[in-house]
């Protein structure tokens, strides 16, 4: 399980640029189809994993791992999320002041921004989906009310440049009010 877990992970961080939220669907779909959570407790653990101080990438791994197989489970899909990342990083550091203004450089990271804007967007459609719609049914339930007037909200302001922790207060003040009135 520990090996399985690394694995996922180290994949995960091998093969997505772009940060944390480009990793969300190949998070999705391995937890997923291992069958090592639910959608809904994915979702879930986005929102506590943007809520908490930290990586993205490393807390949702974090998390992942501490529900599926407790304290080593976590260590070994955080490593797994981390190591690619640090070996990269490692090998390139010394060459890439070298090649940065080389054509096929430039080329390679012009054409990875497009992959990592369509990553962000698959991840932003999916989660959307499980937020709006928890119940999987297009039919509009309460949640979806409550969602969408919060996300107004906080695109209000954060076009208004509030500071990111009074938006995840409020959204978490917000979300505890209603999922404690919803379920009355």
């Amino acid at each position: 399980m520990y090996l399985d877990l690394f694995w996922a992970f180290f994949k995960i961080g091998l093969f997505t640029f772009g940060g944390g939220y480009a990793m969300l669907p190949l998070i999705q779909s391995e937890v997923l189809s291992r069958q090592w959570m639910t959608a809904e407790e994915i979702v879930n653990f986005i929102a506590v994993s943007e809520s908490t101080p930290g990586p993205f990438a490393v807390n949702i791994a974090t998390y992942v791992g501490m529900v599926t197989a407790g304290p080593a489970g976590a260590v070994c899909c955080t490593l797994g999320v981390a190591l690619p990342s640090f070996l990269i990083i490692l090998l390139i550091s010394g060459s890439y002041q070298r090649f940065r203004k080389s054509r096929l450089v430039e080329g390679a990271m012009g054409g990875l921004r497009p992959a990592v804007i369509g990553l962000i967007a698959s991840a932003l459609l999916s989660i959307g989906k499980g937020v709006f719609f928890p119940s999987g049914s297009l039919i509009f339930p309460p949640e979806f009310f409550v969602s969408a007037a919060l996300f107004l909200v906080i695109l209000v302001l954060a076009l208004k440049k509030k500071h990111p922790v009074m938006l995840i207060g409020l959204s978490a003040a917000v979300g505890i009010a209603a999922g404690y009135l919803l379920n009355l």
